[in-house]
């Protein structure tokens, strides 16, 4: 796939984005053939959109998230400037299908990790790593049917990259904390202000560890001659099942003493 159909698949993804539409699969001429070429389209989105990448998000980093998408492994999305909005705003759901969002573990650097030959070790990355934030991606998919579009396509749609809010650093101790056993609780509320539902998570969901999803999305970049820039954050993969959610609903990620970070979508 060369440059230029890349770019015309990614830029058809993206006026999905924009329009709020979705697609049943990219057309014979732009439908990547394998993971190379849906990477290829997913590099040309920024390009697409007029938005820098600020960060990246890995999908599926639990076994039912795979089993859920039909794929057999973790997929890694860019995070665009576009994509992400204030912790405690208010966000509308036109033309997101999926109606979940999912409480994850955000790592900012502070400085970057260039492409090399050999693997990073994980206290190499966490060297690297300014900061540890309480996150909320609200995902989404540009096709209508996500769960048979395939790893390719998936890969080429950013990974089912959604809405993004980020809370505040968490203090510093979080490196002292067994992150894999760490417990967060999401509730959601609808607009009369009642409680629909809380659901618990650990950090666990995510690769075993949230550390250990960020090391391998490290040295996924590093393979593919990406490099993870100073500033940029990384989002490690939802630590619970999904919360569904409704227009008008408030939804509120606890961390204990790491922090909490919530949405409010719009009726």
């Amino acid at each position: 796939m060369n440059a230029a159909t890349a770019l015309d698949a990614a830029c058809m993804l993206w006026r999905c984005v924009r329009e709020g539409r979705v697609i049943d699969s990219l057309p014979d001429a732009l439908r990547p053939a394998d993971i190379v070429q849906g990477q290829a389209i997913q590099a040309q989105l920024p390009v697409a959109s007029g938005f820098g990448v600020v960060g990246w998000k890995i999908a599926a980093t639990s076994e039912a998230g795979q089993r859920h998408i039909n794929v057999g492994a973790p997929l890694p999305g860019r995070i665009l400037s576009g994509l992400v909005v204030e912790a405690g705003s208010t966000v509308s759901l036109a033309g997101n299908r999926m109606r979940v969002a999912e409480p994850e573990f955000a790592f900012r650097f502070g400085h970057t990790l260039s492409p090399r030959a050999a693997l990073y070790a994980q206290q190499e990355v966490l060297d690297a790593v300014a900061s540890l934030h309480p996150a909320l991606e609200v995902p989404d998919s540009r096709y209508a049917v996500f769960t048979r579009a395939g790893e390719a396509q998936l890969i080429a749609d950013n990974a089912c990259c959604g809405r993004f809010a980020f809370g505040d650093a968490a203090p510093p101790r979080w490196r002292e904390i067994d992150l894999s056993a760490h417990a967060v609780r999401g509730t959601v509320t609808n607009s009369a202000g009642h409680a629909r539902y809380t659901r618990a998570g650990h950090g666990r969901a995510a690769l075993g560890d949230p550390r250990t999803a960020l090391v391998w999305l490290v040295n996924q970049l590093s393979a593919l001659g990406l490099s993870i820039d100073a500033g940029q954050v990384v989002s490690t993969g939802t630590c619970m099942v999904p919360l569904a959610i409704e227009p008008g609903d408030l939804v509120r990620a606890d961390f204990g003493d790491l922090g909490t970070v919530s949405l409010r979508f719009a009726a």
